[in-house]
């Protein structure tokens, strides 16, 4: 499920990672998007709309939207998809 190719972005990864998400251990790789890293993690709900609740995803992947934001090692409203993982992340839906 790793997003292989895109007609405007380029996605790279260095080595493999270990981060948490919800709680839970999940691999990926350095200096890719996290909000990729988790795609291909199988994870398609990154957070939910504030009025509705409804499931946001991957949607712009260049920050323009709020559908990726995050808790990421305790900062609220980080974009995933703009963001490099690293090594022991911890990640949130909020």
């Amino acid at each position: 499920m790793r997003i292989q190719n895109h007609p405007i972005l380029e996605f790279t990864h260095g080595k493999k990672v270990n981060f948490i998400f919800q709680g839970e251990k999940m691999e990926g790789y350095s200096d890719e998007p996290i909000a990729s890293a988790l795609v291909a993690a199988g994870i398609k709900v990154l957070s939910y709309s504030i009025k509705m609740k409804r499931p946001r995803g991957f949607f712009c992947a260049i920050g323009k939207c709020s559908s990726c934001l995050m808790k990421v090692n305790g900062v609220p409203n980080v974009r995933t998809c703009m963001t490099k993982l690293e090594e022991g992340m911890v990640i949130e839906r909020q």
